[in-house]
């Protein structure tokens, strides 16, 4: 009986030296099973009871229940603490200091550029015209050759051009989907194309390497240097007010034939907002149309330059710096 009585009290020393160590529930649960399971210490210590005379046996039960009832108020107290301590531990993680300044952020807009090209586009759109779009690395073909221009003409040299390995090219206008546009569908044709374009031009105030352009084109029989008149000052005074003066100069592009300058009068100047004319009948013919059925007018303008006279900004460059403090102007 001695043995087995100093058995119980090893056991009782050993499990609460074990509870008091424990840190977490799972450790905590796993010191139950070990001690006070089915297959546990105090059941391998029970065992013995068998050898005992009948009159000790009550003795040695009764001690099994204390070390028992101590072991389990042991694992009960233990498991409060840690419980205790973990939600302590999450509330100071969660805790939400309401002295900090707050972390949000304001709501964003678009780019005036955007803003300026959403514009034109709803112009055209209301005018019945589709909006198209190509890609920006063209061949000389649709950049150059479909659309009118000489072999010899200055546009195709290496300083106005960018040139890639492999003899394509960065498109220097969005009329290249014109001519991917009318080969693809019969007229009557009515399309806007906006994208971006490129030229080796110098960067200053006023020029840019890569900037946006829109052009647009309608085709079908009976159109008139008129009916180009007619749309693009509706155009300009949709975008500008009703009232703002606008005036055609004679000009020249390959692609048209008679071509114009459209000028508009804006805090007492005559500033250019884009070129126009009639469609050349060899870009008609070019893409299979009969220029004696047929007859087109197209347009272009550059984005950047519609938003600069808008918003009376003096620097092209501004609209690439992403500086915050001219964006949220607009």
């Amino acid at each position: 009986m001695a043995d087995l009585a100093q058995a119980l009290q090893e056991l009782e020393a050993q499990g609460l030296a074990a509870i008091a160590a424990a840190t977490s529930l799972a450790a905590l649960e796993q010191l139950r099973v070990d001690y006070l399971g089915k297959k546990g210490e105090l059941s391998q210590v029970l065992r013995g009871m068998g050898q005992l005379p009948p009159a000790e046996r009550p003795h040695i039960g009764a001690l099994a229940n204390q070390v028992k009832d101590r072991l389990q108020e042991a694992l009960a107290q233990r498991i409060a603490q840690v419980q205790a301590a973990e939600l302590e531990a999450r509330i100071a993680a969660e805790t939400l200091d309401v002295t900090m300044p707050g972390l949000g952020y304001p709501p964003g807009h678009a780019h005036p550029l955007q803003q300026m090209m959403q514009r034109i586009l709803d112009i055209f759109v209301g005018l019945g015209y589709q909006v198209a779009q190509g890609p920006e690395i063209e061949t000389d073909y649709y950049n150059f050759a479909a659309l009118n221009f000489l072999p010899d003409h200055p546009a195709r040299d290496m300083q106005d051009t960018y040139y890639l390995p492999d003899g394509r090219l960065l498109r220097t206008h969005t009329s290249t989907v014109q001519i991917r546009y009318m080969e693809a569908h019969q007229p009557p044709v009515r399309i806007v194309v906006p994208g971006r374009v490129y030229r080796r031009d110098a960067v200053d105030a006023t020029h840019s390497a890569m900037f946006h352009q829109i052009e647009i084109l309608a085709v079908e029989p009976g159109l008139k240097f008129t009916d180009l008149k007619g749309t693009l000052v509706t155009f300009v005074r949709a975008l500008f007010g009703e009232d703002v003066p606008v005036r055609f100069r004679a000009s020249y592009f390959p692609f048209t034939e008679p071509s114009a300058e459209v000028d508009l009068q804006w805090r007492g100047r005559w500033l250019e907002v884009l070129g126009c004319g009639m469609v050349h009948p060899n870009v008609l013919k070019a893409v299979g149309y009969d220029p004696e059925k047929y007859s087109g007018f197209a347009a272009g303008l550059g984005i950047e330059r519609l938003a600069m006279i808008f918003h009376e900004i003096d620097d092209i460059r501004r609209f690439y710096t992403s500086d915050l403090r001219f964006l949220t102007q607009f």
